[in-house]
Order: structure tokens, then C-alpha cells, then sequence
């Protein structure tokens, strides 16, 4: 299969920003990518550095922008993953992936389970956690289990897609460090970042797409000075093996040939699902084992 990551900067407006992103997605489907995947909120600006209800208006549109990414998809026949900020009601929104298939229908959506409250990822303020649990959303090439950012770092999120048979992990990202740490800790985090999702693809034995923004944005409350956002965007290989990985401050669209059938090859090397004790895994519903 294959398939096409993007990695983009805000462009400063939804309509530059999307029309950057389209012009990267025709380039894709001419070269035959069949799944298109984009990086978390990708067509705003990242909102949730500070605590501002305004902010609640850029989800007005989420209906508009449905159908105006589903006739993307079908323009261009891919299956595309999505992240849009959903208003669900009044005073109710999800950071939300929604899935298109190449006929631009919705395959399915997955509401972003787990919310960071931390310096300038103030996402609990606008996002509720989501409600339609861990569940792979089939569509004509496959069944995708798609998480977004946060959720990358819960070993759990990505052993139920597994089990639930998911072919693949896509985690729509937007992280990246403060100017004002120093080199060694942005190092620290941007390698974390990665080997944590090298453990999820080596323990389930699946391929992992995540495309992260790259670009520096202010923080307007100004507290800090703002995110830059590290890049890095990479695909992963059922062994944990890097099939590509950008730069941290690039713009990029790469196409990567993905062989699924190498799932089964490696769980039958490394039968981890087989050995698994789940008779004595009770502990993990607990929120702590204290005694």
C-alpha cells in the first residue's frame, strides 16, 4: 500500500493553510498514495496554548468542513485521516478524527480519549473526552486504528486497537518544545516521543504513521513564547524499524510503500498476543495498586 504523510505549518489563515494542504494531497494521489494522513487540528492554528472562549468559534464550521474534506477525498479517490475540531453541541466539542473513504463517505471518527492539561496545551479547557472508546474504523483499504497525539503515549490505547484488529496506528500530532528549554531536554523529549511508539509498534506488531506540524507559533496570552513545533513526523515498520522520518522544521509530503502482510509474519516471530497473562491483568482497571 501506499501511503502519504504530511507534514505542514499553519499558514496563517484556515484558507492558506488548507489550500496547502490540498495542493499537497493532489501531489499524493498522482503518485498513487491510497491513504492520505494528516496531522492533528491541521487546518487552524494550534488554539489550545492558552484558555480563550473565543476560540470556541473555530469549530462553528465543523459541518462545512465535512463535507468540504469528504469531497476532497472523493476528488482525489484516497481514504483521508482527518482532525477536526468538533462542536457536537452547545458548550460540547472533541478534538475529533474523522475518517474519509475514496468515495467520500465518513468510514468512521474517533474522539480523542485522552486530554493533556500542561503549559500551553491547555486541552482540557476546549476538548471533552471522547466517548466511542478504542474502536478501528474499517474503510476499503483496511482498518485503521487512529488515536491523536496525546493518546500515543498510553500503551493501552494502542494494545485494544491491536486487539480489536487493526491493521495499522495513525496518530495525528501536534507537539513540539519551548525555545526556552535547553538542547539537551528538547532532545530527551523528541526521542521519548518516538521510542514510546517504536514500543507500541515492536509489542503489537504493526506499522505506526504519525505526522506531526513543524513551524514556530506565538503564544498569545503570552506566557511563554510560544510552541515550536518539532517535526519528526515518521512511519514505522511492525519491528519498530523507521521506514522515514522528517526533519524538525521542513514542510513535506513522502509517499511510503507499507507491506501489511508483514504483521503476520512478525507476530508469528514474536508471538506477544500468544503469551499474553490476561487472567492476571485485572490491575490495569485500577487507577493505582496501593496495597
Amino acid at each position: 500500500m501506499k501511503i502519504a504523510l504530511i507534514q505542514h505549518k499553519f499558514q496563517g489563515s484556515k484558507e492558506k493553510t488548507n489550500e496547502k494542504i490540498c495542493a499537497f494531497i493532489k501531489e499524493a494521489a498522482a503518485k498513487k498514495a491510497e491513504l492520505v494522513c494528516l496531522a492533528e487540528l491541521h487546518q487552524s492554528e494550534y488554539f489550545c496554548q492558552s484558555e480563550d472562549v473565543s476560540k470556541f468559534d473555530l469549530a462553528n464550521d465543523y459541518e462545512k468542513d465535512l463535507k468540504f474534506w469528504s469531497c476532497v477525498a472523493k476528488e482525489n479517490s484516497i481514504v483521508l485521516v482527518s482532525s477536526l475540531f468538533e462542536k457536537r453541541a452547545i458548550g460540547l466539542y472533541h478534538n475529533t478524527a474523522v475518517v474519509f473513504d475514496k468515495d467520500g463517505s465518513v468510514a468512521g471518527k474517533y474522539r480523542k480519549m485522552h486530554i493533556p492539561d500542561d503549559p500551553n496545551f491547555y486541552e482540557k479547557f476546549y476538548f471533552t473526552p471522547g466517548d466511542l472508546g478504542f474502536e478501528p474504523i474499517k474503510t476499503s483499504i483496511g482498518k485503521l486504528g487512529v488515536l491523536i497525539c496525546w493518546d500515543q503515549w498510553f500503551v493501552e490505547a494502542a494494545r485494544i486497537m491491536a486487539l480489536k484488529g487493526a491493521d495499522l496506528l495513525i496518530y495525528p500530532t501536534a507537539i513540539g518544545y519551548f525555545d526556552e528549554d535547553d538542547e539537551e531536554e528538547r532532545k530527551r523529549q523528541l526521542e521519548a516521543w518516538v521510542l514510546v511508539q517504536k514500543g507500541h509498534s515492536v509489542a503489537n506488531g504493526l506499522h505506526i504513521i504519525t505526522p506531526n506540524r513543524v513551524g514556530f507559533e506565538k503564544d498569545e496570552s503570552k506566557t511563554r513564547s510560544g510552541i515550536r513545533f518539532w517535526g519528526n513526523s515518521f512511519v514505522l515498520g511492525p519491528q519498530g524499524e523507521e521506514l522515514f522520518r522528517a526533519n524538525e522544521k521542513d514542510e513535506c509530503l513522502k509517499i511510503v510503500d507499507i507491506d501489511l502482510k508483514k504483521s503476520e509474519n512478525v507476530r508469528r516471530w514474536w508471538p506477544f498476543l500468544r503469551d499474553r497473562r490476561i487472567e492476571y491483568f485485572a490491575d490495569l482497571q485500577k487507577r493505582f495498586c496501593d496495597n
